[in-house]
C-alpha cells in the first residue's frame, strides 16, 4: 500500500461525516423524538406527558383510519399495476429504434417534474369539467370519481419516470441473446416471456418499489384532488394522519396522530420489505 491510499484509508471518514451528520441531524434524531411522542400527549416536544399505549389503542380502532387504509391499499394495486404495465409497454415499442423515440421519452417523463399540488388542482379543475358536461356530481360529492381520478393522476405523473427505468434495463439485455432465442424458435411473445421480462426482473423490483412507496405515502396529489371528500371517503393514510394531527385542536390529538405516524412508517417499511424479497428472488444472476 503505497502512502497515497494510506492517506486514503486514513482520512476517508471525514468526507463520510457531513453526510453521516446530517442523515442524523435530519431522520435519526426527529424520528427517535417523534417515536417518543407517539406515547405521549402533547403541544410541543418541551410539553410532553407519558400516555402508554393509549394513542396506539385509539389509532388501532379508529375507523376513519382502517378506512384510510382500505381505499390506499385499494389505489395502491390498482395504481401499481397500471403505471408499471403502462410503462412497460411503453418502454418496449420506444426499443425498437423508431422515428422520434426521444422526443416521446421527453414528453412521457415531464409530468414527473411538475409538483404534486399543482397536479392536483389542474387535474381537478379537468375531472370536475368532464363530471359537469357528463351531469355527473362533482369530486368533493363522488367518491367513485375522486378514486379513479387520483388513479389517472398517479398513473399521468409517475408512467414516464418508469418507462425510463425499463428502457434502461432492456437496453441491458444482449442482442445474442435475444437472436440464440429466436434461434431455437422463440416468437416475440416467447422471446418477452421468457426472455426479456426474466433479465429486466432488477428494473422492475425498482419499479414495483417505488411505485409502491410512492402510492402508500401519497398526499399532496390527494389533498389537493380531492382533499378526502366526500365525508372523508377518498381520504388516504398520509391525509388522514394530517387531519388528525393539525385539524383538531388539544394534546390528545397530536400524540394520536404521531401515533398514526408510527404505524404508518412500520406498515410501509414492511409491505415494501416484503415486496424487494420477493421479486428480488425473481431476479436472474447475469
Amino acid at each position: 500500500m503505497n502512502l497515497m491510499e494510506k492517506a486514503i484509508k486514513r482520512y476517508s471518514p471525514l468526507f463520510v461525516l457531513p453526510t453521516f451528520l446530517a442523515f442524523v441531524i435530519g431522520f435519526i434524531v426527529p424520528f427517535c423524538e417523534g417515536l417518543y411522542l407517539s406515547f405521549c400527549k402533547f403541544t410541543t416536544v418541551k410539553n410532553a406527558a407519558w400516555n402508554g399505549l393509549a394513542n396506539y389503542k385509539n389509532a388501532l380502532t379508529d375507523a376513519s383510519f382502517g378506512h384510510a387504509f382500505g381505499f390506499t391499499v385499494a389505489f395502491a394495486v390498482v395504481s401499481i399495476l397500471l403505471i408499471n404495465v403502462i410503462a412497460f409497454v411503453f418502454a418496449l415499442l420506444l426499443t425498437r429504434q423508431l422515428k422520434g423515440t426521444n422526443i416521446f421519452r421527453t414528453v412521457f417523463f415531464m409530468p414527473n417534474l411538475i409538483g404534486g399540488i399543482v397536479l392536483g388542482y389542474i387535474w381537478q379543475i379537468l375531472i370536475n369539467c368532464l363530471l359537469s358536461l357528463s351531469g355527473a356530481p362533482l369530486l368533493m360529492l363522488n367518491s367513485k370519481a375522486g378514486y379513479w381520478g387520483l388513479i389517472v393522476l398517479m398513473c399521468w405523473q409517475q408512467i414516464g419516470y418508469m418507462m425510463i427505468i425499463y428502457i434502461a434495463g432492456l437496453q441491458t439485455i444482449s442482442d445474442d441473446l435475444i437472436e440464440a432465442a429466436q434461434i431455437d424458435g422463440a416468437n416475440a411473445w416467447t422471446t418477452l416471456w421468457r426472455v426479456k421480462i426474466p433479465m429486466v426482473m432488477p428494473s422492475i423490483t425498482i419499479c414495483v418499489f417505488l411505485t409502491l412507496t410512492n402510492s402508500f405515502k401519497l398526499f399532496d396529489q390527494n389533498l389537493a384532488l380531492t382533499g378526502g371528500e366526500p365525508a372523508h371517503a377518498t381520504e388516504m393514510l398520509a391525509l388522514n394522519i394530517y387531519d388528525t394531527f393539525y385539524a383538531r385542536a388539544g394534546a390528545q390529538w397530536k400524540g394520536y396522530g404521531q401515533a398514526k405516524a408510527v404505524l404508518f412508517c412500520i406498515l410501509v417499511v414492511a409491505i415494501s420489505m416484503i415486496q424487494l424479497k420477493a421479486t428480488r428472488s425473481k431476479e436472474v444472476q447475469q
